[in-house]
């Protein structure tokens, strides 16, 4: 690891310090508990499903996968790191790195689960119901004051350039994985071969990836978040659309491809050119001031071009957009913000901590700020063949050219996502 990176993780944390004392104080705190969580076991079993570290916690020590372990924050004070590292003969114990970030801690080993000490008038945010009860009934604290927690959330939004430098790595290290999805996808392989093929390429488990890969062949492409992977490849390569990510310290990569098949229609694969070129132009409108919402606004007025463009819709755009037919054939929203979490926090809140919720006829829109230097933003925009919501526009006068409709409804859908952060000048495409 680079020397670089270190010496920004160290300013990283000596950020969080001096960020956390005014807030502790505004709300009347002496200290802070954070909890890292721990995985529970499936019902009736004493497995696990993945687990991933408590995101404030993570925010701090980097490492996504620490269980029952905490963190003491107080003004002033160096951080507390009770870590929990048992004497395992089942599993390989927890160890710190030999990174300098360590030495910023003051680090408690612990061979049994603890109740953290808590130091005048304490919080505790994490998923502390998950704890024991003697655990929770010795914790004289206020558990998830939500204004602290709203605080941290809104600090958490705006990245150091530290967790920018995961992030660009992260998105390197996802890339390496979407190059050889698309070279298996070429090679004609089936879904669960893909999803092989990139986590060999990015160097990751299953069980470590930011969130489940979607790896939709053919019309599967069109399932937004299509969780399932085929065993056999298809008869024929319509399409592939691949939405994966990678960590990289904590931090989440978060990109999609989407790829014309030898069996494609032609018009499908101009499709995919003119979705790619939509992803550019949006990506250069990120910059201080933009409302999100008006960027996603500008998607659809931009995907009603290309729809009439390409002969999908013989009105107008205008006519396109009034009438909601990009809605249909887009249902998600531009994008989110990114950071410790796929869907990282404070994306749908003001900086004040009340809520700013996505527009009516914008249901699903998962950000809702105005741009600001430090965010990291994914641009995410669409166009997909799914039945359910265009098929009630048969019955309807609207000049849809449904011959052409049916023609690529075998190819699913498209999808094209960069990871963008948000500079003082405009933007950063972290996504190469």
């Amino acid at each position: 690891m680079s020397s670089t990176l270190f010496n920004l993780q160290l300013d990283h944390i000596a950020h969080l310090q001096r960020a956390y004392a005014p807030m502790l104080s505004e709300h009347g705190f002496d200290s802070l508990a954070i909890y890292s969580g721990h995985a529970s076991v499936h019902f009736a079993d004493d497995h696990t499903p993945p687990f991933q570290t408590y995101g404030h916690f993570m925010h701090w020590v980097g490492l996504a996968d620490v269980q029952h372990s905490w963190l003491i924050i107080q003004p002033e004070k160096r951080p507390q790191l009770y870590l929990y590292a048992p004497a395992d003969f089942w599993h390989l114990p927890t160890h710190l790195p030999e990174e300098p970030w360590v030495a910023a801690f003051d680090v408690h080993f612990c061979s049994d689960k603890i109740t953290p000490p808590l130091i005048g008038n304490a919080a505790i945010i994490g998923d502390t119901d998950q704890l024991a009860a003697s655990h929770q009934q010795t914790m004289q604290a206020e558990r998830q004051p939500e204004q602290l927690v709203n605080s941290l959330n809104e600090l958490r939004l705006f990245k150091t350039p530290y967790e920018i430098a995961c992030i660009r790595e992260a998105n390197r290290l996802a890339i390496a994985g979407h190059q050889a999805a698309q070279a298996a996808f070429i090679g004609t392989s089936g879904e669960l071969d893909i999803q092989l093929a990139y986590l060999g390429a990015s160097r990751q488990r299953e069980s470590n990836v930011p969130y489940q890969n979607i790896i939709g062949l053919n019309q599967h492409a069109g399932v937004l978040h299509y969780q399932h992977y085929d065993l056999n490849a298809p008869k024929r390569h319509y399409s592939l659309l691949v939405d994966a990510g990678r960590r990289f310290r904590g931090y989440c990569a978060d990109i999609t491809r989407a790829y014309a098949g030898p069996d494609a229609p032609v018009a499908f694969g101009e499709l995919v050119t003119a979705m790619h070129d939509l992803k550019d132009e949006l990506v250069k409108g990120v910059a201080p001031g933009v409302s999100f919402i008006a960027l996603h606004e500008q998607m659809h007025q931009q995907l009603a071009e290309i729809l009439v463009a390409h002969g999908l819709f013989k009105g107008t755009a205008d006519q396109a957009v009034a009438e909601g037919v990009t809605r249909l054939f887009c249902p998600h929203g531009l994008g989110h913000s990114l950071g410790l979490q796929v869907h990282d926090v404070a994306g749908l809140r003001h900086s004040d901590g009340t809520p700013a919720p996505a527009p009516e006829q914008h249901p699903a829109l998962r950000l809702t700020r105005t741009l600001r230097p430090g965010m990291v933003v994914t641009i995410e925009p669409g166009l997909y063949f799914i039945a359910m919501l265009l098929d009630p526009l048969r019955n309807t006068s609207l000049p849809v050219n449904w011959r052409l409709v049916d023609q690529l409804s075998s190819c699913g859908g498209i999808r094209i996502e960069d990871n963008v952060a948000v500079t003082e000048s405009g933007f950063d495409n972290l996504t190469p």
